[in-house]
């Protein structure tokens, strides 16, 4: 029987890296990032760490990414955020899920805001001579078209949407750190930080390596000597083993084989 006994040590980790969105071909999609959780817990680990390294990512993504970590923090197990070379934006909102977070010295991070980003090439058209024919259900069904201007209407409309977004972005992050919003709306107006400005400015707890965050989440799990890390990887069925080899090199960026036929710059990103 004890050949079979589950080691008490393991610490899990699990990779957030690049865009987080609902997009497999565009950095970490929320699914995997999920399902590693999932793993995590079903491996019995004592805690677990997140090697964030981010530039951010869509809301809805970020959220369900936050509300999975801060479900496992809720049945006891730790998690410790550990900010990589960039934790910025949407890489700061899932991290604000962790028991406590880390960061390098030099780690990028910050960027606390809300983005949405679309291109008018209407000049363009009317000198090349395209002359787009639309057929729509409502005045601002083509809103973002690249055809046309945005209206006086349309531009409250956004930035009533970008508004209510940064307000869920700013809430998250005093709830999380235990601050007054006060304290976190001057930081909140897009800058980026340094991981040492970031400790002072209380969105992050310590200033160390990856390592160092193992030893912490160690300590919070209450495991004796050194952990034993345990890299969490997101297991891909038949399918996805079929076809990463195809896809891998059909992806290029933000027009990669996956991509929703939303363009990521016209949906919010943190």
């Amino acid at each position: 029987m004890g050949l079979f006994r589950r080691p008490k040590n393991r610490v899990a980790v699990v990779k957030i890296e690049g865009l987080i969105s609902d997009s497999d071909s565009v950095g970490t999609d929320r699914a995997r990032i999920v399902a590693c959780l999932a793993e995590a817990e079903r491996r019995r680990v004592r805690a677990i760490v997140l090697r964030v390294n981010s530039p951010g990512g869509t809301v809805a993504a970020c959220q369900e990414v936050f509300a999975a970590v801060t479900r496992l923090k809720d049945k006891g197990v730790p998690v410790v955020a550990s900010m990589g070379d960039m934790a910025a934006s949407g890489g700061v909102y899932v991290s604000m899920a962790a028991t406590e977070i880390v960061a390098n010295a030099g780690t990028i991070t910050g960027s606390i805001g809300v983005i949405i980003r679309g291109n008018d090439l209407s000049s363009l058209y009317q000198k090349v001579g395209v002359s787009p024919k639309v057929v729509k259900s409502g005045a601002h069904k083509d809103m973002f078209a690249s055809y046309r201007s945005l209206s006086p209407e349309e531009q409250a409309l956004l930035q009533g949407l970008i508004d209510d977004s940064y307000d869920q972005f700013v809430e998250t992050i005093a709830e999380a750190r235990r601050r007054p919003r006060g304290d976190i709306e001057p930081i909140a107006d897009g800058r980026i930080l340094t991981g040492r400005q970031a400790q002072r400015a209380g969105l992050v707890d310590f200033l160390g390596d990856m390592d160092f965050a193992v030893e912490r989440a160690g300590k919070l799990a209450g495991i004796d000597g050194k952990p034993k890390t345990l890299p969490i990887v997101p297991r891909r069925n038949f399918r996805q083993r079929l076809l990463s080899p195809i896809l891998g090199r059909a992806s290029g960026g933000l027009f990669g084989a996956g991509v929703p036929r939303i363009p990521m710059w016209v949906i919010p990103d943190f």
